[in-house]
């Protein structure tokens, strides 16, 4: 045995721990799967700054090699995860994989290449209308637009009352999206604009099932991440264990109230990834 740097948090609800002691038991069996921002990376003002928590890597490379698979479940594009995460070509993530815009994207660290489907038409029109949107709504200044390629954010962060302008603009941003077949996926002062029928939970229980995994753990923080935790309740009730993480306390009531492990962030994420790898080494 030896030394432990790390302790593993027990899960407050017993499928928590159910899942948990399948993942210890089994990991060769285990799925791990992780939102990038706010989950791996601490949220920033402005997300082309967001970098993997300095310790992401070494703990996901220490326990990639124990489980079945690590996954990094993202709504930003694959290419900018794996640029902004530092994921390519790390020793012990040779079989890492990227589902980028919530797993309509795909980086598969094997190949190194994206594989993704043609944008959605839709994408484009709500592009060329947003700034007018933006104006009319007197939105414009301090919030700004995130090109995602298969997908369009506006961010109100730097407005000067972010809640007041992420308000303001869901109704009309959510009528231009409807008028192009398009949904709008709230976050943290995030109004992303994006084509319907693919999110966390589709691609999640996609890649569980293409694994073959027999447990799984999924790690979030915000409102995009409760599909995934949707699909992991499913699998659960279908008899597949699985582990419900959540990073951030009471930032998101909704994720936080179905978590069966909160942690204080992603600093504490990793504390926890770098523990769990510590104990399927040994066992």
């Amino acid at each position: 045995m030896g030394s432990h740097s790390h302790t593993l948090p027990v899960p407050g609800t017993a499928a928590g721990r159910e899942g948990l002691a399948a993942i210890l038991s089994a990991p060769q069996k285990a799925v791990v799967a992780l939102d990038f921002d706010g989950t791996l990376a601490e949220i920033v003002p402005d997300p082309e700054q967001a970098r993997a928590h300095p310790g992401a890597v070494p703990a996901l490379a220490a326990l990639a090699p124990c489980v079945a698979s690590v996954a990094v479940v993202t709504g930003r594009p694959a290419g900018v995860a794996v640029r902004y995460g530092g994921f390519a070509r790390v020793p012990g993530l040779e079989h890492l994989t990227v589902l980028g815009h919530y797993g309509a994207e795909r980086w598969d660290a094997v190949t190194g290449t994206v594989s993704a489907p043609a944008p959605h038409p839709g994408v484009a029109a709500a592009r060329a209308e947003l700034p007018g949107v933006l104006e009319e709504f007197g939105a414009w200044r301090g919030t700004w637009i995130e090109e995602k390629g298969q997908a369009l954010a506006v961010h109100t962060r730097r407005a000067s009352d972010p809640q007041a302008a992420f308000d303001a603009l869901r109704t009309p941003l959510g009528e231009l999206a409807a008028r192009h077949g398009l949904i709008v996926e709230p976050g943290r002062m995030v109004l992303e604009l994006r084509p319907p029928g693919m999110d966390k939970g589709v691609a999640l229980g996609e890649y569980v099932r293409e694994v073959g995994a027999e447990a799984v753990l999924y790690a979030g923080d915000d409102l995009g991440d409760l599909p995934a935790f949707a699909a992991v309740e499913k699998l659960r009730s279908d008899g597949l264990p699985g582990l419900l993480v959540c990073s951030g306390s009471n930032e998101v009531p909704e994720l936080a109230s179905r978590a069966d492990l909160l942690v204080p962030g992603p600093a504490a994420v990793v504390g926890f990834l770098a523990a769990l790898a510590e104990a399927v080494a040994e066992g």
